[in-house]
């Protein structure tokens, strides 16, 4: 029997119906063929599939054939359901043959796998597949082989019936992969790192019978009857220990977003690894948490194993020793999931409990110092007087090479395999690096206090923190009552503050200083020493901004409106949100996608911000907007968040988050797009010109403040005047007008607009106090550019000015 490779839907007396395969089999009476008629039409109707147990086995099977030439030849979104009616079938005497699965793959096969919108086309040919024996198979594989590719790299939402087709095509699959199981494959090959050995031990019936029990584990927790099972099954099968802890080390090298039958097979393998006890299977768990609980791609809150993480971070809790803390806190600074970030503070918080710790503690406590000195070094002895040493340099770890104690330029090329280790300790080091940085600025809206001992010790003797607290200001006081300020110090072989007369001692209060808390006098202070000091700040202090509560904001009572009403570039936004550590669900075109709330915990997780936002319902796929709402707060009340008057709320939880919400609006609003003006966008029009050249906000304000004192110390000094809201640059061809808040440009003498896009304006190195103001650089590096606007040959540019040919200059 042969079929044509694409069979499309027939209809015989009305019915459709496979004449083909209705030709071929002589023997069937009209009875069975009418009966496969109704059960394939009750099963895509969606009535369910139990008419394939009613009936004999040549009714299933043409009835099955049935329905796969409707689901493949039309492929609706709503054939979902399909899979849960056919799953009956699997184990039941249906009487399969090879020609059988040639006709079910090649109808498949007609269409690119990859752009099925249901996994209802793979379900026959994986029935068949799996029930045939492996002779049969011989010379399919090929075919086999892209259905499973189809299966696993489809773009419809997986779920228990596609991890139930990956077994069923994994299996089927064995045979032609030296006895190891597809799916078991796919599992292994997604891992990053190296796992030799493992290949041999997959290919073990009894380990896969292991693999398969993990990867039926359907919960995020599993029973007690589940754990008793799992301990019987590694006592009995100890390969399946081994291939475990194999597969898993895999992935402490890293992985990319992992399908939905690996996450789940993951989850099963993590909760067996939990059962082997001691500090080896603890780290092993802790740098796969690392992996799975990892971003799928940079700032956005899809973790590459959702599953997983959320197994090993409740594994993790319940470990002993420093490494699940270590973990957690990493994790807490570095994930944005709204489903995993709760559970790594309930974590935090149930480990910091049972040892006894105060609230932020655990991530003071536990900060790898990667092997690191006091002084943030490592060396490696290179043969005589030759050595590579890896060393944390204004806020980051470099590897350098020293011959006769000079430095090379770049790391000799013998050296290269005997660096490895330090090569890799340099990306690790600058990820804690990363993470502490985040959690320090994150004490901007505590009121946290140090015992001066513990201080020194956590924040200025340690590598990794020391690399970030050493260039920040401090505030000691012996008593709590008087507070004076400073930058840490060497004084012998301890520590003291810049200006502080007596020496500290153990019992003095050490608190992290912010503008808020000290007179104007003392901001301006700090902010003309680092200047002067051309000290870089890891994070943005002296010229922190200051947000307070408005007269608007007091009659509003429970929300603000402070930043509302603008028109946000929403992929830009959203980003951004992430990055500062808001987790936010994601916006667009469908039923929920309408209302976005961002939100993020402050005062040391005491204080909850919300910032709301809306999709725009005119964006595009490819230009998405949303526009923003209210900033609301709320007051953690056990497990619950109950919602507070803004006067209520600490100074520094509002300012902290108001200086986000700022940020965000700054960055990301269409009125700070120099190239907005190329989109046509006319319904955003009024919005921003309305915008663009607004009212400074308090970020605005600092950027004037900032230049105030960086001007007189650069070269375009002398041709640069502030005003109000605009800092007008002299140039050789005309006067320009560079806005504060958006970055927009004006120029003399009928203000009209001129545009320079970003990428045309690059920023030249200059010292600034502080690298977390991308509208400032922006500022600068077109300050630069207009000053010396006839050496412009940009022609988007030079049409504007006019330069070239006197070209008629482009109104607002």
């Amino acid at each position: 029997m042969s079929y044509p490779s694409c069979i499309i839907w027939r209809t015989r007396n009305g019915v459709g119906f496979m004449t083909e395969v209705v030709a071929a089999v002589d023997t069937t009476t009209e009875q069975q063929i009418d009966a496969a008629r109704v059960v394939a039409e009750q099963i895509i109707r969606g009535e369910g599939g139990l008419g394939l147990t009613a009936h004999d086995g040549e009714v299933r099977r043409r009835a099955m054939l049935l329905v796969h030439e409707r689901v493949a030849g039309e492929d609706a979104s709503y054939f979902g359901y399909i899979g849960q009616s056919l799953v009956v079938a699997d184990g039941l005497d249906t009487p399969w043959t090879r020609d059988d699965l040639v006709w079910a793959l090649r109808h498949l096969l007609c269409e690119i796998p990859l752009t099925t919108v249901s996994d209802a086309p793979f379900w026959v040919p994986a029935l068949i597949a799996s029930a045939l024996d492996p002779a049969e198979l011989q010379g399919l594989g090929g075919q086999l082989l892209a259905a499973f590719d189809g299966l696993y790299n489809g773009h419809y939402v997986a779920g228990e019936g596609t991890r139930r087709l990956a077994r069923l095509f994994g299996n089927s699959l064995r045979h032609f992969h030296q006895g190891v199981p597809a799916d078991l494959a796919a599992a292994a090959n997604e891992a990053r790192g190296q796992a030799p050995g493992l290949w041999v031990l997959l290919a073990d019936a009894e380990v896969q019978a292991v693999f398969r029990f993990a990867s039926d584990l359907t919960k995020p927790a599993p029973t007690k009857a589940w754990l008793r099972e799992a301990d019987e099954r590694l006592a009995a099968t100890p390969a399946a220990s081994e291939a475990v802890a194999l597969l898993l080390g895999g992935y402490r090298g890293g992985t990319g977003l992992v399908r939905d039958h690996i996450d789940a097979l993951l989850r099963g393998l993590i909760w067996l690894q939990s059962r082997v006890p001691g500090d080896e299977s603890t780290e092993l768990l802790g740098g796969v948490a690392l992996a799975v609980a990892a971003p799928a791609w940079r700032g956005g809150a899809q973790l590459v194993a959702p599953k997983a993480a959320v197994a090993v971070v409740d594994i993790l809790a319940q470990r002993s020793g420093d490494v699940p803390v270590q973990v957690l806190a990493r994790l807490s600074q570095t994930v944005r999931s709204r489903l995993l970030l709760p559970r790594v503070g309930k974590a935090l918080d149930r480990l910091g409990r049972e040892r006894g710790w105060s609230p932020g503690e655990a991530l003071e406590l536990t900060v790898d110092d990667h092997g690191l000195d006091r002084d943030g070094r490592r060396a490696w002895p290179m043969g005589s007087a030759n050595e590579a040493v890896v060393a944390i340099d204004n806020g980051r770890a470099r590897l350098r090479a020293y011959e006769n104690g000079v430095v090379r330029r770049a790391v000799p090329p013998a050296w290269k395999e005997a660096l490895a280790p330090a090569r890799r300790l340099v990306a690790e080091a600058n990820q804690s690096l990363g993470v502490e940085r985040l959690r320090i600025e994150g004490l901007f809206s505590q009121e946290r206090t140090w015992d001066w001992g513990t201080w020194k010790r956590h924040y200025l003797d340690h590598p990794i923190t020391g690399a970030i607290a050493r260039r920040l200001i401090w505030q000691i006081s012996p008593n709590g009552g008087i507070w004076t300020s400073g930058l840490p110090a060497r004084s012998g072989d301890g520590w003291t503050l810049s200006d502080l007369d007596a020496a500290p001692r153990d019992g003095w209060r050490v608190r992290l200083w912010h503008p808020a808390l000290v007179g104007p006098a003392e901001v301006a202070r700090w902010r003309g020493r680092i200047v002067e000091a051309e000290l870089r700040q890891p994070l943005k202090q002296a010229f922190r901004e200051v947000y307070r509560l408005t007269p608007a904001e007091e009659q509003t009572g429970t929300y603000s409106n402070r930043f509302a009403a603008h028109i946000l570039h929403y992929r830009q936004a959203n980003a951004l949100m992430r990055e500062r550590g808001w987790a936010a669900n994601y916006l667009g075109g469908w039923s929920d996608g309408y209302h976005g709330e961002a939100k993020k915990e402050f005062g040391g997780g005491d204080w909850q911000a919300v910032f709301f936002h809306d999709w725009i319902e005119s964006s595009t796929w490819d230009l998405p907007y949303c526009t923003t709402d209210q900033v609301r707060f709320a007051r953690r009340d056990g497990r619950a968040w109950t919602t507070t008057p803004l006067a209520e709320v600490p100074p520094l939880v509002l300012s902290e988050a108001m200086r986000d919400v700022d940020l965000f609006v700054g960055v990301t609003s269409i009125a700070a797009d120099d190239d907005w003006r190329d989109r046509g966008e006319d319904r955003f029009a009024d919005y921003r010109h309305r915008t663009a050249f607004a009212t400074l906000t308090p970020a605005g304000e600092m950027r004037r403040e900032t230049l105030a004192r960086l001007l007189p110390r650069l070269a375009v000094g002398p041709r640069c005047e502030l005003q109000d809201r605009f800092l007008q640059v002299r140039g050789n061809l005309g006067i320009y007008r560079i806005h504060l808040g958006s970055a927009n440009i004006l120029m003399a003498p009928d203000d009209a607009y001129l545009c320079i896009v970003a990428d045309r304006a690059k920023t030249k190195k200059l010292t600034l106090p502080f690298n977390d103001d991308p509208v400032l650089s922006a500022i600068l590096s077109k300050a630069i550019m207009l000053a010396a606007d006839d050496k412009i040959t940009d022609p988007s540019i030079t049409t504007q000015l006019g330069a070239a040919d006197d070209v008629e200059q482009i109104s607002r």
